[in-house]
Parts: structure tokens; C-alpha cells; sequence
């Protein structure tokens, strides 16, 4: 019989004698920048401060690359689109209190769109924790309490040994699915003590997967089998999870027409007979999913955005396969299939037999010229057109970042991302200033291809100071402002509304001049010669700016 512990690996005899001569001047910072090496971390996000200086100082002594932004948020961003891009648990370096807080909007985002990212921020002395006030600098009665609600989980070290164990724990859980934030805090103290422990090694912190049951997967497999109108929504769980092949693969074997979420861009191709694309703001569509008599949800919670703002009340049974539990059934009663997308959907691909439906194809064509009918009766010509511009410019495989701006709530519905895992944008939690430092996080993770963000005036405002972040790392960004002089959706809803807006008019910058002060490239561009200077820009090394000046509006809701 093998017990576990006989499969536990002996050192070497080098192992042994590196673990008993340790290297003099190692600290608790060392054990956290040794503990993401040995988890194949190579990249990390931050922003300096006075308590996390040990983390800082260990930096020079690793391998690591550091990308530090000019705003804790902005640097959560950045690596929320690392982890969205390359699939990994991208390190957040944060310091306490103030510094700590700041990094909660984008966290949230992170947490919203399901995006690993190992935020590890300081703590005040170890002398001041327990709750008392002792009146250290950026002391907080309960720092981990304003991260509780919001990260997947939070861990503590409060001694050296503990932190690779409290680091591994908390990889391991950004990255089961579904992945999100989750939190680290260290003592001062702790980081800045030295150490005579080992040199941290490789870690395994393996995360857990997500099966679905069988029973399920079984009584699922039927149902679409004997389905007469079946019909998928694909969220961003099958980006996720890689599964965009297999999720092709079911629909082509069931006929099954299938409408991707705005999380879920890219998951289906965007011109295939069976797609319906991402027209979910639109009741053609919601008809069209209501009259499904199987309609199968994969890696979707169906919220407020994917179910056109709660109107859709389905009609026939619902299999919903979501690997975040707490989204089962949330919305709409049915099969609750609790598993990662890419697993369930193998299952279902190794039981469902072929289901012809010639008409299915016929019927995805019909919703999608209703649709385009609606939208032409509104006279948006030009906001479709500066889309197909930035469609024309963009290459296949550049990712794209987009802000909480109207050219993006366009590009939710109406932008075709030919590519899994190529747009993204801030619909999660929804917060403003996303676009350009998510953009920066994506080009330190791949700095071979040019990267896109796209912000309206008053979401970029959130962002300029991130312009010395892209000129000191030379990072392949181009930002797209569109230029309206305010809060454009903002004053649009205010308008609709009460009849005049309030709060919504900025003053702002000479956007060109201001990129130009920072040493980064940039140009005013109009409708008509918008593809050319985005596409010039984005063929160029380095970041730039092209600045866009248009009063844009929506198309008109389908669901008030």
C-alpha cells in the first residue's frame, strides 16, 4: 500500500545544502518575490509605499518584471487585463491603508469579470493589528474587512514562514474557477525582518477544477437532443476556460443558434450561419431566446446587460453550466450545472448525437435583418460607421480595451472581435477610467502585437496620468479618445429622463497637446479619415494617442 506521505519528494544533496546556507540579506520581501518566481509568476504590477518597501526592495533581487503605474487603481486595471489575456494570476504590489483602497474599484471590476489577479498589499506593524488604535500611519481598524466583500478570498501572514504558504493558497484560489481577485496582507514588519529561511523553490499550488456531474451533463444532453428550437448563450466563461472550439462543435452538431454576451465577445464566430452575434439589447433577440424550448447558458449568470435588462422571461427549460455557484438559477429556474464551461461542454460533445435543422440557419437570418432594420430606422449611420473604421484598422489579433463610453456600448452589440479573448471591456462592474491602463496590462504581457483602449473625454480624465506609463515602458498603445466634452451617456440618460442634464459637462484638455507634453505621439482625427490614423498609429512602436472629436448617440433602447 502507498501512503501519501511515501510520495513526498527527499532533497538532494544540493537542495540540502542550499536550504542550510541560506544567501545573507534576505528578508520577508525576498519570501514573496522567491514564492512568485516558483509559481511561474513573471510579471508584476504596483505602486511603492512606505509599509510594502521590503516587497519593492526584494524586486532588484528577483527576476521579476515590474510595471509601475501611477495610481494603485490604474495598476489594478493593468493587471486585470494581464490576467484576462495571458490566463494567469497576474501580482498586484500594493502598499497600506490609502494605497490598499485605492485599488478596490478595480478589483471589483476584476472580480466582476472574473479576472485572477494575486493582489498582495502591506499591513501596519504587526504591534497594530487586532484592532486597536495605535495610530500608525494608514492604520485601518480592519483592512481586510473593505476587501471581504469584494475579493474571492483573503489571506494573511503574519510571520516569515507563513507567507509562501499564504501566497500559494491564494494563487491557487484566483485561479480555480471561476477565477478572480484575492488578497494578500503582509505586517510591515514581517517584510522588512531578515531571514534565514530556504530560498522559496518551485510551489505547487495547482488549482482545483470544476466537474460537472454526470446525472447533469446526462439529462442536459438529452434535452438538446430532443430539442425543436434550441438556442445558446455563450458568456465570457467559455473565453475563460478556452472553450470556444468546443462551444462551435455543440452548435454545428445541434444546429443550435447561439448569441454571445458582451463578456463573452469573440466566444462564436461572428459570420457563422448560427450566430445571432451579441444583440441582446434588442427584443428581436429576446423573442427569439424566449421562444427557444431548450436553451442552454454556458458561463453566463444571465444579469442585468444579458438579459436585456431583466425583460427576458424564457419559456421553455433553461440548462445554465456556470462555474461561479452563486449565479445557479440567480436569475431563472432550471438545470444548474455547477462546473467550468470547458468541461461541461466536453461532456455534452461525448453524448449529444448529431441534430440536423436546415431551417435553424434561415431563422438566425431573419432576427438578425429585423435587427438591422431597427437600427437603420434611427439614423446612427456615423457611430456604425466609426466602428467598422475601427474594425478596419484593428488587426485580427489585437486585443482591444474599451472604457465606459458610448462607442464601446456600441462595440458591446455591434463590434465583431474575430478573436476569443480579444475584447474587453469595463461591463463587469462598470466603473469609469478602465481602457488605457487595462491596454498597458495587456501590452506588458505581449508587447509583440500593437494593443487598442478606447475612452470617451471624461473616462480618459481618469486615466493621463498613465501616459508616463506607457512612454517609460515604451508599451504598444494606442488610445482612441472620442471627444464629447462631458459624461456623453450620462447627459443622454439625464436628458431622456428629466428634460436637461446636470453635472455632466467637462472642461478638458488639448488632448493631443497634453500626449504630446508626456513625449507620446498623438493626432486629431475626424469620421472619414479615422480608420487610416488609427490604422498608421497602431503600426507604429510604442504608445500614441489619436483623439476623436464626435457627439455620439445610442441606439434607442428596446426594453423601458
Amino acid at each position: 500500500m502507498t501512503h501519501d506521505h511515501d510520495l513526498v519528494l527527499k532533497p538532494t544533496a544540493r537542495q540540502t545544502e542550499a536550504a542550510l546556507n541560506p544567501p545573507p540579506g534576505r528578508t520577508g520581501g525576498d519570501l514573496v518575490v522567491e514564492t512568485l518566481q516558483g509559481l511561474g509568476a513573471t510579471t508584476v504590477f504596483g505602486l511603492p509605499g512606505q509599509h510594502a518597501l521590503g516587497m519593492f526592495d526584494a524586486l532588484r533581487r528577483s527576476s521579476l518584471s515590474y510595471v509601475g503605474l501611477r495610481v494603485e487603481n490604474n495598476a489594478g486595471f493593468a493587471a486585470d487585463a494581464y490576467g484576462r489575456i495571458t490566463g494567469e494570476a497576474a501580482p498586484l504590489l500594493l502598499s497600506t491603508g490609502p494605497g490598499a483602497l485605492m485599488s478596490l474599484a478595480a478589483l471589483q471590476e476584476a472580480a466582476a469579470a472574473s479576472a485572477p489577479v494575486l493582489a498582495i498589499g502591506s499591513q501596519v506593524p504587526s504591534a497594530g493589528l487586532g484592532g486597536g488604535r495605535h495610530g500608525y500611519l494608514h492604520e485601518l481598524r480592519d483592512q481586510q474587512a473593505s476587501f471581504r466583500d469584494i475579493v474571492k478570498s483573503v489571506h494573511t501572514a503574519r510571520t516569515a514562514s507563513q507567507i509562501p504558504s499564504a501566497i500559494a493558497d491564494a494563487w491557487r484560489s484566483a485561479l480555480t474557477a471561476p477565477h478572480g481577485p484575492v488578497w494578500v496582507e503582509i505586517p510591515q514588519d514581517v517584510l522588512l525582518a531578515e531571514t534565514l529561511l530556504p530560498v522559496v523553490t518551485a510551489m505547487d499550488a495547482t488549482p482545483e477544477d470544476v466537474l460537472p456531474r454526470p446525472e447533469l451533463t446526462a439529462l442536459a444532453a438529452h434535452l438538446l437532443a430532443g430539442a425543436e428550437r434550441p438556442a445558446i448563450i455563450a458568456g465570457g466563461g467559455v473565453v475563460r476556460s478556452d472553450a470556444a472550439g468546443k462551444l462551435l462543435a455543440l452548435a454545428e452538431r445541434l444546429d443550435a443558434p447561439v448569441v454571445t454576451t458582451f463578456g463573452g465577445k469573440g466566444a462564436f464566430p461572428w459570420e457563422h450561419p448560427l450566430s445571432l452575434q451579441s444583440w441582446l439589447e434588442d427584443r428581436h433577440t429576446t423573442d427569439f431566446l424566449e421562444d427557444a424550448d431548450v436553451l442552454l447558458v454556458v458561463g453566463s449568470g444571465l444579469g442585468e446587460l444579458s438579459s436585456n435588462y431583466h425583460t427576458f422571461a424564457p419559456r421553455g427549460r433553461v440548462i445554465q453550466v456556470e462555474a461561479d455557484a452563486g449565479k445557479l438559477e440567480a436569475n431563472h429556474a432550471g438545470i444548474g450545472i455547477h462546473a467550468d464551461a470547458r468541461l461541461a461542454l466536453s461532456a455534452l460533445l461525448e453524448t449529444v448525437p448529431e441534430r440536423p435543422d436546415p431551417a435553424a440557419a434561415e431563422r438566425v437570418g431573419a432576427v438578425l435583418a429585423k435587427v438591422r432594420e431597427r437600427i437603420a430606422a434611427q439614423d446612427r449611420t456615423e457611430e456604425q460607421q466609426l466602428l467598422a473604421a475601427v474594425r478596419e484598422a484593428l488587426p485580427d489579433t489585437s486585443p482591444s480595451f474599451w472604457d465606459m463610453t458610448i462607442l464601446a456600448y456600441w462595440a458591446w452589440s455591434a463590434f465583431d472581435a474575430r478573436q476569443p479573448n480579444t475584447m474587453h471591456s469595463a461591463q463587469g462592474a462598470g466603473g469609469l477610467g478602465y481602457g488605457f491602463p487595462a491596454a498597458l496590462g495587456a501590452a506588458a504581457a505581449d508587447p509583440s502585437r500593437p494593443v487598442l483602449a478606447v475612452s470617451g473625454d471624461g473616462g480618459a480624465m481618469y486615466s493621463i496620468a498613465e501616459l508616463a506609463t506607457a512612454r517609460q515602458y515604451g508599451l504598444p498603445v494606442t488610445w482612441l479618445i472620442v471627444d464629447d466634452g462631458g459624461y456623453g451617456i450620462l447627459r443622454e440618460y439625464m436628458t431622456d429622463a428629466f428634460g436637461e442634464a446636470t453635472g455632466t459637462e467637462l472642461a478638458r484638455p488639448d488632448f493631443v497637446a497634453l500626449a504630446e507634453s508626456f513625449g507620446v505621439p498623438a493626432v486629431r482625427t475626424a469620421p472619414e479619415t479615422l480608420a487610416a490614423d488609427l490604422a498608421k498609429a497602431l503600426a507604429e512602436p510604442g504608445p500614441s494617442v489619436v483623439v476623436l472629436p464626435a457627439l455620439l448617440r445610442m441606439f434607442a433602447p428596446t426594453h423601458l
